[in-house]
């Protein structure tokens, strides 16, 4: 019973420290990008707008997201696995927002040319996808200081942010739930 107590307590810890370590990596890739939380437009605020005292997006991080992430990418490849078709169920727009967003959350660089594999489509489809969210303003290239032939995307503050808020919502319950288990005060 005790190493059942003292596992639910490292395991609250241990929930506690990845989100404070996401929270963190979200404010540094604010940083890195040289965009402060006041550029993120109020529309991706959380509870309301900043007059409001709303949080944005990027402050409402949990570590839970990111796993989303990676079982919904994981979950499209098995649809195609399955059904046997990759024609059946492409977008390759949101296969790139879900690789952008794990790889942020991982602190990992994609260059276009893995971009264009992870959407799991042509490069030519795959290019002009890039081409619409870049215009959307939900991701950005930049080019590799050390190989002009390599060019690297990464989602903008804004595609962060709005995959946050997706996540956010659509893992609510999911959070919920564990947010429960921390105030749960546990015997000592």
């Amino acid at each position: 019973m005790e190493n059942t107590d003292q596992l639910m307590r490292n395991r609250a810890k241990a929930i506690r420290l990845i989100g404070i370590a996401n929270e963190l990596l979200a404010m540094a890739r604010e940083l890195e990008i040289g965009e402060s939380s006041s550029a993120i437009p109020e529309s991706l605020y959380v509870g309301g707008d900043a007059r409001e005292g709303g949080k944005p997006a990027a402050s409402q991080d949990h570590p839970i997201w990111v796993e989303l992430a990676r079982q919904a990418y994981e979950d499209r490849r098995r649809r195609t696995k399955i059904f046997r078709s990759e024609e059946l169920f492409g977008e390759p727009a949101w296969d790139i927002l879900l690789d952008l967003f794990i790889a942020a959350k991982e602190r990992r660089r994609v260059s276009v040319t893995s971009s264009c594999i992870g959407s799991a489509v042509p490069s030519t489809t795959a290019l002009r996808w890039i081409a619409i969210l870049e215009k959307q303003g939900l991701l950005v290239r930049e080019a590799d200081p050390g190989d002009a032939r390599r060019v690297y995307v990464k989602l903008s503050a804004r595609g962060y942010a709005a995959m946050l808020e997706y996540f956010a919502s659509a893992s609510r319950s999911v959070v919920r739930l564990d947010d429960a288990t921390k105030d749960i005060q546990l015997p000592r």
